[in-house]
Order: C-alpha cells, then sequence, then structure tokens
C-alpha cells in the first residue's frame, strides 16, 4: 500500500519515538501480558496504555511502549493517531522462542494490522 512504511525497531520505548516522529498514523505491535489466553489479540488505544497499564509490565526495555507513548504526547511528538496491536504472550523469558499459541495468531494479528491501516488510511485510499 502506497504511503505506509514498516519499520522493525526492538522495541526500546525511547527509539520508537524517533521512528514515528513526524508519521500522521502508527500502528506498534507488541507482546502484551494480561492474563489472557496465549495469542489473544488486542486493540488498544493511547488511552487504555496508561505506563500503570500492567499489559507490558514483563517488559526487558527501560522505557516500554505505554512509557513511550505518554512521553511522546509530553514532548509533542506522538503521532495523531497511534493504535497498538498487542499479541498475548505465553512466556517472556529471554531466547524463548513463540509459542505454538502466538504462532498460530500470527496470521490474525497480520489481518488485524491491514484492518487498523486501511481504517486509517481512509476509504479514498482503500
Amino acid at each position: 500500500m502506497d504511503g505506509i512504511a514498516v519499520v522493525e525497531s526492538a522495541g526500546e520505548g525511547a527509539s520508537l519515538i524517533d521512528v514515528w516522529d513526524g508519521a500522521d498514523a502508527v500502528i506498534v505491535i507488541d507482546a502484551v501480558h494480561s492474563g489472557a489466553a496465549p495469542g489473544t489479540i488486542h486493540r488498544l488505544s493511547p488511552r487504555e496504555l496508561t505506563p500503570s497499564a500492567h499489559l507490558f509490565h514483563q517488559s526487558t526495555h527501560a522505557i516500554s511502549v505505554p512509557e513511550a507513548i505518554e512521553l511522546a504526547e509530553v514532548m509533542k511528538r506522538s503521532p495523531r493517531r497511534l493504535i497498538v496491536v498487542g499479541i498475548e504472550g505465553e512466556s517472556f523469558r529471554a531466547g524463548v522462542g513463540l509459542s505454538q499459541e502466538v504462532e498460530a495468531a500470527l496470521p490474525s494479528a497480520v489481518d488485524a494490522v491491514l484492518r487498523e491501516a486501511m481504517a486509517m488510511m481512509g476509504p479514498s485510499r482503500v
């Protein structure tokens, strides 16, 4: 799709601000831990992502996604539209691969991201 850039990031919150700086719309994809079944797909708005939200408490990053979103807002560097597509993880230990449930959920996660991207682009761009 024209007008869409895909950027892979190690996920460090502070670097995300630089990645999305100047973007009109951003979809962040990350692992979350809410207690739901592994592989559950979550659609989260910035309001649902307060730094106290426990969805990202397993993060190995110094600054979590919710903290990066809040910091970007304070710095006036947040995109006008931002959505997080979270995939419920099973294990957050370093070096552990995807569980079967998470791997099986990947096509649904891709569909969710594509739906969000098309909605953000508006009907005239689809």
